[in-house]
């Protein structure tokens, strides 16, 4: 049988999502899947990105990563996606992605997948749940398959997180993934690795 299929599309603005992306896809691989790792388009004008450093450092490091397109998403037997916390709630690049899987969704190209969800805010209680339950209110129209990772593993005992895997940036956004984050993270990937290969063959 072939390797299970897994998309990690993700937006990041200044890095974090970026890593975080990176770490899924490395473990993702060495769990046996084939792994796309797509970024979504940039919706921000160029004057606005320009007024922060890191945004604009980042958007010229990530420009060699593919764009996220609807077939990354249709070809995928799982899929991770990834998103800022933008005031509780997904940020507006992944969402309009996600508004252009319409014409997929009404073919059944979306279902029966599964997915999960990550995410970064600046503070411990800067909306990182209710981020992650807003971006799986798609997965539910999509008539996906939800695989958080509730508390499956030890390190969720850690990094607290059972809707998917979270990152406290801090007040200067500059904080890097600990070990908690970077266990938590190879054991979704892990996960939703192995139910998407039971998905193929139910």
């Amino acid at each position: 049988m072939s390797p299970t299929k897994i998309a990690i599309v993700y937006y990041s603005a200044t890095g974090t999502l970026h890593a975080m992306a990176e770490r899924l896809a490395s473990s993702a691989r060495a769990a046996g899947a084939e792994v796309r790792l797509r970024q979504v388009a940039e919706l921000a004008p160029k004057d606005a990105i320009a007024t922060n450093q890191a945004w604009q450092d980042h958007v010229e490091a990530s420009g060699h990563i593919e764009p996220a397109s609807p077939d990354d998403v249709i070809w995928a037997d799982g899929v991770l996606l990834g998103t800022p916390s933008r005031f509780g709630n997904v940020a507006s690049q992944l969402k309009q992605f996600l508004d252009t899987l319409g014409p997929a969704w009404s073919n059944g190209e979306l279902a029966n997948k599964a997915y999960a969800g990550f995410t970064a805010s600046q503070t411990a209680h800067g909306g990182q749940e209710s981020t992650l339950l807003a971006l799986y209110n798609s997965v539910y129209h999509f008539g996906g398959i939800l695989v958080p990772p509730g508390y499956t593993d030890e390190v969720k005992f850690t990094d607290g997180n059972p809707y998917g895997v979270s990152h406290v940036t801090g007040g200067s956004n500059d904080v890097p993934l600990g070990t908690a984050e970077v266990a938590a993270l190879s054991h979704l990937a892990e996960r939703i690795v192995d139910v998407a290969s039971r998905l193929r063959v139910a």
